[in-house]
């Protein structure tokens, strides 16, 4: 029988429990692994959950839907909340403690400092979603602060979240080693979101033109495109499901986020290049992305199989 975790609402009580559990066990045994995320848990948080077990002494999941890393026209109030479904879902990965604090416990005065990671956020989400990454950064700077993990698990499906942590965490001299872990699909390879829930059945089916695009872009850096050809292809693919609406499809190398040399063939970058999309299906904002190596092409692919 799987034990339940423990909840914790308070800093102060999560911090008692890990100091606790850290003088428990010798050195080698005592590490701490986080999962940070906003809550209605799907497969993809629970690998990540499975993950942390795997590798450390102690795992903890934080459930926090952060208003500071929301615009003023997006779905905040309306975001999916489930904690009794979500504590099963961890009980399930064999979690230890579940931190589930308010917003009053995480922001209990007027907020004066925020963490601004530049250059990596300019583009993508960081350029439709201002202000965005700096919720992101400042949220995830007191987490962390607050775990102070070893280890911290994120999906690469948001993998400018991924570039944008790990940068701040090497920039601040965090010690939390951010891991970072493949996309979970769907079997007819739609990616994992808490957002899917939004789509109706019509926007559902018309959706995989994410994967489906996605899937040829071997077949398209192979042919010898670069940057802006492969943007256009992708547009071109994912439009003709006739309710997508492109936010961005972009060729960045990785993890610094920047634009090839137009007229260089991606095939011949050293290194990784991430294709990342951005589409809207009525009220519903997916992203999804493939992270590869074009002199390796599919080696660095981040489907789950």
């Amino acid at each position: 029988m799987t034990s339940k975790p423990t909840i914790v609402r308070t800093v102060a009580e999560l911090r008692k429990r890990i100091a606790s559990f850290r003088r428990s066990r010798p050195i080698e045994e005592a590490a701490v692994g986080f999962v940070p995320t906003m809550g209605y848990l799907h497969e993809g948080h629970a690998s990540l959950l499975r993950r942390s077990v795997q590798d450390n002494g102690l795992t903890v999941l934080s459930i926090f839907v952060n208003p500071i890393q929301f615009g003023p026209n997006e779905d905040l109030d309306k975001y999916p909340r489930d904690e009794e479904k979500d504590v099963a879902l961890a009980a399930s990965c064999g979690v230890d403690l579940v931190f589930l604090p308010t917003v009053q416990e995480m922001y209990p005065q007027r907020r004066v400092t925020t963490v601004m990671v530049s250059e990596v956020t300019d583009g993508l989400c960081g350029a439709s979603r201002p202000g965005h990454f700096d919720g992101v950064a400042t949220v995830v700077a007191k987490l962390l602060n607050i775990v102070q993990p070893d280890r911290a698990y994120f999906g690469l499906k948001d993998a400018q979240q991924v570039a944008v942590v790990t940068r701040m965490a090497q920039d601040l001299n965090i010690p939390t080693e951010i891991v970072s872990c493949p996309t979970v699909r769907e079997e007819d390879g739609l990616a994992l979101s808490s957002r899917n829930v939004y789509l109706n059945a019509e926007e559902r089916e018309q959706a995989l033109s994410l994967s489906r695009s996605l899937s040829r872009v071997a077949e398209w850096i192979g042919e010898g495109v670069d940057a802006p050809e492969l943007s256009e292809l992708l547009k071109r693919e994912i439009r003709r499901s006739p309710l997508a609406k492109v936010e961005y499809a972009e060729a960045l190398t990785y993890p610094d986020l920047l634009p090839p040399e137009p007229g260089t063939p991606l095939r011949s970058i050293d290194g990784s290049v991430l294709v990342a999309l951005a589409v809207r299906f009525g009220t519903t904002r997916l992203i999804d992305n493939r992270l590869l190596n074009p002199k390796e092409v599919g080696v660095h692919a981040c489907f789950a199989k």
